[in-house]
């Protein structure tokens, strides 16, 4: 019986033989492997980049946003009503025992001037805790105090992006700036956050006091309205709980009773992102399927050039069996044949695959990451197609007769 390393010398020397047909057989192989290892790493990139948004969101937070998302069976947009105030947060902060923290805000935009630089942007006011909850640092000066806000003064913090495209690499703290033509003193730059769920740049955003805001920026019909409130919950498990106390509060100080619809809207942020994230890795292993399809078809064709092998090569199985050669060894060297042919072009087919994933995130700046896993996968599966599709041209090897072989011309 042959031994391992005279059948791989065997299988080497006949595909040598045959080099642009091995080639071109193994082809299909390159092309699916290739594609498979293309798009488990954009899918994974895809990944990377939600839970990337999902840190820099925060964790546990639910979303309270005034006005129905439907109002008469039409959706409505966001916070298309003023029907929340700071009492509502204060009493959600108070009576809802899930709930750790809990944050209003108002938002506008505007222009923001310093010297001859000007720059547009988001101005939201808010209070220390949505920082908390944010889990947002500071690279310099000091964070949001609960006096700033008190006291109403003309404080701010700002956004990397603000910071930058004002101040250019000069410090800003300390420095005055108008918002709106008000002054506001600089008392520190927020860390890095980077691009929202929905795309949005968070770090084009200037941060001022709640009541600062409310008094000097936001022009509103009711001067206690709010928003949006962004709440935190104790801890990931409490956060439906945390929901269900918020709507159950909320329906009994806004007098929403059976049948009638709330004039709020929640948001789980988690869950939505979640979701988002369950989605991109779905779309990841359809990608994956249809590019898998190419590997049968490179099947197909390995299959189909290892019956000619067969054929072409019928009185060399013949000679080999009249000198001793079992069918075993017949069914080994042909079995051997197939998956060399399919693990180089598996190989080779990683290599196209991780050099097509680098050029799409170089032109597209789409981050891609190839894991292990998923080389191994891909390699596994090139071997796996070479045993299932290699097993009928050598079992037919194998099944031969050798006096038949022997005269067959």
């Amino acid at each position: 019986m042959m031994n391992l390393l005279q059948t791989l010398k065997i299988a080497l020397r006949a595909l040598r033989t045959n080099k642009m047909r091995s080639f071109l057989t193994m082809l299909g192989i390159i092309i699916g492997i290739a594609a498979v290892i293309a798009m488990m790493a954009v899918g994974s990139g895809a990944s990377y980049v939600i839970s990337q948004q999902i840190a820099s969101i925060g964790s546990n937070i639910i979303l309270v946003i005034p006005g129905s998302t439907t109002s008469g069976g039409l959706r409505a947009g966001f916070g298309s009503s003023q029907t929340l105030t700071s009492d509502d947060m204060k009493a959600i902060m108070t009576e809802c025992p899930s709930v750790e923290s809990a944050a209003p805000n108002v938002r506008t935009s505007g222009s923001v001037v310093y010297g001859n630089m000007n720059w547009s942007t988001i101005i939201m006011g808010t209070t220390p805790e949505y920082f908390d909850i944010r889990e947002w640092g500071i690279v310099s000066g000091r964070s949001m105090v609960q006096q700033d806000v008190d006291g109403g003064s003309k404080t701010c913090l700002l956004g990397q992006t603000v910071a930058e495209n004002l101040f250019g690499g000069d410090d800003p703290v300390g420095k005055i700036i108008r918002i709106k033509k008000v002054p506001f003193t600089v008392i520190g730059v927020l860390d890095r956050k980077g691009q929202s769920p929905q795309g949005q740049d968070q770090d084009d955003t200037i941060f001022v006091p709640f009541r600062t805001a409310q008094r000097n920026l936001i022009r509103s019909q009711q001067q206690n309205s709010v928003g949006a409130i962004m709440v935190k919950g104790k801890s990931e498990e409490l956060l439906g709980k945390a929901e269900e106390e918020i709507k159950a509060l909320l329906d009994q100080r806004h007098r929403i009773t059976n049948g009638k619809e709330p004039d709020y809207s929640t948001r789980n942020l988690s869950e939505i992102l979640a979701v988002a994230e369950q989605s991109s890795k779905a779309m990841s292993l359809l990608l994956g399927a249809v590019a898998s399809i190419s590997l049968i078809v490179g099947g197909i064709g390995i299959m189909n050039i290892m019956l000619v092998s067969v054929t072409e090569r019928t009185r060399e199985i013949g000679i080999r069996m009249a000198i001793g050669a079992r069918r075993n060894d017949i069914l080994m060297q042909f079995m051997t044949e197939a998956v060399l042919l399919t693990m180089i072009g598996g190989i080779i087919g990683i290599c196209m695959g991780a050099g097509g994933a680098m050029v799409v995130s170089k032109m597209l700046e789409w981050p891609t990451l190839i894991s292990i896993q998923s080389v191994s996968i891909a390699f596994i599966f090139s071997a796996a197609v070479g045993i299932f599709f290699g097993f009928y041209p050598a079992r037919k090897a194998a099944q031969l007769n050798p006096i038949d072989a022997l005269r067959y011309e």
